[in-house]
């Protein structure tokens, strides 16, 4: 005879904590310092992270399953368990002959899906040449319009024996992409929607898989656009083809199941798992409110990892980034990934960097088996709040697209545009004064790194600019400016076999200065200067003959607060006496305006800092010592 017991909660012994203790405690370890100020982080989205969240944070929220309305937790039930996700990788190469031969090499070695640019669109013949149409799916940026890419497939698949019905994949047609980043479309908006809408009817009448409308949210992503900015026009542009598309007599159930939505993949890991989350809700709630049942409701996405925060220095680091953004990918519920190559702001990829991407995909499918679990995120209390804090002011910013005419009027007035433009001098901003850190590029450089000669077709994008009055949309990397900064110093090494050199004046012991010139060092190398460590010097005599003598065109004074007024005078008298006097930067930032102005006074040139603008401060140095 058996007999059962009542299971036994685990730690029952032990009081249960609230936030309420946990916030005391956590004020105890801070020891006066603020909580708001230590523990939350403010993101680009002005959405404040919590350190801890509960299910208090989510009391509110209705409870949601995999596979059902609104498909915040996938818009299958079981997920990528079934077929996994497309390993949908691109070779980069411009040529479509090239293209071909690295797209069939690729093929045989894991990638299961194809991924086309729409410079390609209109050489399919060769670009997918010997390629079996039918074997994987085919993801392909059409461009404004998709008809005649449409017929193309379709005809090499005939030639290939294959009916069109058997082609699986998307071509896709974007036209307000187009707009935002061309400035203009050579046939315009209505002769695009035309064409999206006889398309349509052509694929439901001949009974076609694919995709035909692409909505590349990424593109605001790339341009330096936060996540709800990205997601909101995502959705603006979404509905904007919805709304011709029922101008032109085809309803949302019959236009929905037909869209691709393609979204950037940043390595603010959570902060990416919420935005497609989100996405899905934002956009079941436009098809529902368009008309569409709750089967056109399902969003399907494709992630692309981004090039925003991708380097040229130290790129095996981008490695590291792009597998972030992968995992990101994959749990967030995309159906399709591209991952990019760690050179691609180099060169054009070559077999090994394309086996490194791709592999990053093959190990999450097959060794951490990413694709046996239902919606991983699923259940989270910091995910699903973020989730729906994301949605929430995605769909209030949506709404003002809205109020201004719809996502194409807003184009034309430069809104979304100038809105992403700021959010962009923002985040380089952060980059400038360090605040967002680069390892390798703006933290931690490899000064005995070479920098390597990057292509034109890897070349940073230009500015941004207009076209006939229209504010183009403009990718950016945020590591572009120390790029720069590397390649003026990289220049003069070139030319003289040296690097520029600054001089580390420390005074007193070690304690005394240490702190400041390792501060210093680091941030001067971010510009590819070269440290000159000088002693702890007795005198301030002392310090401007050694830093006189290393003939350095920068000197940098570093000490504590607290022995500057003695100090610095004396010494700054010395080196601006010489007859090619050098820039002296004092380390730190006089607490007053009075003492800053007096040693401003006494010759200092510069305060280096926590809070400076490392970038701007780096590029006049090069320019006042002739870089």
């Amino acid at each position: 005879m058996s007999t059962t017991t009542a299971p036994q909660a685990l730690f029952a012994e032990f009081p249960v904590a609230t936030p309420a203790d946990w916030r005391k405690a956590a004020e105890e370890f801070l020891a006066g310092a603020p909580f708001e100020k230590k523990l939350i982080t403010r993101t680009p989205e002005g959405i404040d992270l919590q350190p801890i969240y509960t299910q208090e944070d989510t009391s509110g929220l209705s409870e949601m399953w995999p596979g059902l309305p609104p498909y915040v937790r996938g818009s299958d039930p079981l997920g990528s368990r079934v077929e996994g996700w497309h390993i949908c990788q691109e070779p980069g190469d411009t040529e479509p002959a090239a293209f071909n031969a690295a797209l069939l090499h690729d093929l045989q070695r894991g990638q299961n899906a194809i991924s086309l640019p729409s410079r390609l669109a209109g050489k399919l013949g060769v670009a997918l040449k010997d390629v079996d149409l039918v074997a994987v799916p085919l993801f392909i940026r059409a461009g404004a319009t998709a008809s005649s890419v449409v017929a193309t497939l379709t005809d090499l698949a005939k030639t290939q024996g294959h009916a069109a019905t058997e082609l699986k994949g998307a071509v896709l047609a974007d036209p307000i992409d187009e707009l935002a980043s061309a400035g203009t479309l050579s046939a315009g908006l209505d002769q695009a929607f035309d064409d999206m809408a006889r398309l349509m009817r052509q694929a439901k009448q001949e009974n076609l898989a694919l995709r035909t409308v692409g909505v590349n949210a990424a593109a605001w992503a790339e341009a330096g656009a936060n996540a709800v900015q990205e997601l909101a026009f995502g959705l603006a542009t979404g509905v904007e083809y919805l709304r011709a598309l029922d101008k032109r007599g085809l309803t949302a159930d019959e236009t929905a199941p037909r869209f691709l939505f393609t979204f950037a993949l940043g390595s603010n890991l959570f902060m990416e798992i919420a935005k497609l989350r989100a996405a899905r809700l934002l956009w079941a709630r436009a098809v529902g409110a368009a008309g569409g049942e709750s089967d056109a409701q399902r969003l399907v996405c494709h992630g692309r990892t981004t090039r925003w925060n991708k380097t040229v220095l130290d790129p095996h680091v981008n490695l590291l980034r792009t597998t972030t953004e992968a995992f990101a990918g994959i749990v967030g519920g995309c159906t399709g990934l591209q991952v990019g190559t760690f050179d691609e702001c180099i060169r054009t990829p070559d077999d090994f960097s394309r086996r490194l991407a791709r592999n990053i995909q093959i190990i999450l499918a097959e060794e951490c088996q990413l694709g046996r679990v239902v919606d991983p995120a699923g259940g989270s209390w910091y995910v699903e709040t973020l989730t729906h804090q994301l949605a929430e002011k995605a769909w209030a910013l949506f709404q003002e697209a809205e109020r201004r005419g719809g996502m194409v009027a807003a184009l034309n007035e430069g809104y979304p545009q100038v809105l992403v433009e700021k959010t962009a001098a923002e985040r380089l901003a952060a980059t400038a004064t360090r605040r967002d850190g680069i390892i390798g590029t703006n933290l931690h450089p490899n000064l005995r790194e070479k920098f390597p000669p990057v292509e034109s077709t890897a070349a940073s994008a230009p500015s941004a600019s207009a076209v006939s009055g229209f504010k183009r949309l403009v990718p950016r990397r945020r590591a572009e400016a120390f790029e720069a900064l590397r390649r003026r110093s990289e220049a003069h090494l070139e030319k003289t076999g040296s690097r520029p050199q600054v001089f580390l004046a420390g005074f007193g012991p070690r304690k005394q200065h240490a702190a400041r010139a390792e501060f210093s060092s680091g941030f001067f190398a971010a510009g590819g200067f070269e440290s000159v460590p000088g002693k702890g010097f007795e005198t301030p005599e002392a310090a401007a003959q050694a830093a006189l003598a290393s003939g350095a065109p920068v000197v940098v004074l570093c000490s504590t607060d607290e022995t500057y007024p003695v100090l610095v005078p004396p010494c700054v008298q010395a080196l601006k006496a010489a007859a090619k006097p050098p820039i002296v930067v004092l380390a730190g930032m006089p607490a007053t305006p009075e003492l800053q102005q007096q040693f401003k006074t006494a010759g200092v040139d510069e305060f280096i800092h926590i809070r400076a603008n490392c970038e701007k401060v780096l590029a006049g140095f090069l320019s006042q010592i002739g870089l």
